[in-house]
């Protein structure tokens, strides 16, 4: 099951678009610009990330740190580990 799980999260990954991203960032009190959306979607979309190990987020955090500003990038990940917390998903990111 849980693979079934990780593909469909990789899958959506994949799939975001910059007007997604942006209501995203919107909702939780990201301030993001068009480009920097645009920026991380194609970081996403181009390069495979494994979210599901500590060395994927860790690199993620610093591309998107890199794209927009380490304050941004912190809140993101805040956010990113509280949801896997409310969906009890943890035993995926080991």
């Amino acid at each position: 099951m849980s693979f079934f799980i990780k593909e469909m999260v990789k899958t959506k990954l994949k799939q975001l678009t910059v007007k997604e991203m942006l209501y995203h960032a919107d909702q939780y009190g990201f301030s993001l610009t068009k480009d920097e959306a645009t920026e991380i979607i194609h970081y996403i979309q181009t390069n495979d990330i494994d979210i599901f190990s500590k060395k994927g987020i860790d690199d993620a955090h610093d591309k998107i740190a890199a794209i927009t500003n380490p304050q941004t990038a912190h809140k993101a990940r805040g956010l990113f580990e509280q949801l896997i917390k409310a969906y009890g998903l943890e035993h995926l990111f080991q």
